[in-house]
């Protein structure tokens, strides 16, 4: 069996919420704000989901609580009048059991009125196959990356189903309003990787790889730069000659990466640099 690493998150604020929140969920009346948002979608006839023209859905809440194809909001602890809000569309024509095909676009609402203050469409964010999208959720750590510019994150997590070749991968997206605009400042950094390959009993050889963000003092072109600090944790189980199943972890190794703002956005180094979509 794998042995699991205990990892350190660093400089990642969560937001809390109250019982009543967590249990209701931050998207409120989710069927009138997906009616605000796309005047002309329709509803189905469970209200279950809307159908945009020509054949994309969205998804308001599956039978399958836990599946990611579906509306994800989040109140902006920054901005407590606003509310984060991820609408899956999904391409149901090509999309299947074996894969998904769609779009997430990325909608920033008053939360009185459910007008929608800034929107961006993220192409080809809710495709998967193999690897496949295991969840989506709101980062609203405390980004501020410059005066009066404080960014959100989107992370999006995935894993395939090998047992032998185990693997997944989380990814950070952070966007900052900018006047009436909603726009990346930066694309695709993995946060979190795990895998490995073993034989299913217990021999082989695995890694977890964490990073964590803190803003730097130091600026460039206008914005803080940003810290990424890399932990590498290994282990290689085996049996001992009793047949239990041992873990022998390798030392961890640490590596800081400085991200500097190029004036549209944060260049992600190559080793930090998520899945295409």
């Amino acid at each position: 069996m794998r042995v699991l690493l205990p990892v350190l998150l660093l400089g990642l604020a969560a937001a809390s919420l109250s019982p009543a929140q967590a249990a209701a969920g931050d998207c409120g009346d989710a069927a009138a704000l997906v009616q605000q948002a796309y005047p002309k979608a329709r509803k189905s006839a469970d209200g279950a989901s809307f159908t945009l023209d020509p054949h994309t859905s969205i998804a308001l809440s599956p039978a399958d609580s836990d599946s990611p194809f579906r509306l994800v909001c989040k109140i902006w602890p920054a901005h407590d009048d606003l509310l984060l809000v991820a609408v899956p569309l999904t391409d149901s024509a090509q999309s299947s059991d074996d894969g998904h095909v769609g779009d997430i676009e990325l909608l920033v609402v008053d939360r009185n009125s459910l007008q929608v203050r800034q929107r961006l469409v993220q192409p080809g964010l809710l495709t998967d196959d193999a690897i496949a999208i295991r969840k989506i959720e709101f980062d609203t750590g405390r980004y501020r990356l410059a005066p009066g510019v404080t960014a959100f994150g989107l992370r999006i997590e995935m894993a395939n189903h090998s047992q032998p070749n185990p693997f997944s991968e989380t990814d950070l997206r952070l966007y900052a309003v900018a006047g009436d605009a909603l726009r990346m400042v930066l694309d695709g950094l993995v946060v979190a990787n795990d895998g490995g390959e073993g034989d299913t009993n217990c021999a082989g050889s695995f890694h977890s790889v964490q990073v964590g963000l803190t803003i730097s003092p130091m600026v460039h072109r206008g914005y803080h730069d940003i810290i990424a600090v890399e932990r590498t944790d290994t282990d290689e189980p085996s049996p001992d000659k009793n047949g239990e199943c041992q873990s022998h972890p390798g030392k961890p190794v640490n590596r800081t990466y400085r991200l500097r703002y190029d004036g549209s956005r944060y260049p992600v180094p190559r080793k930090l640099k998520a899945l295409e979509p």
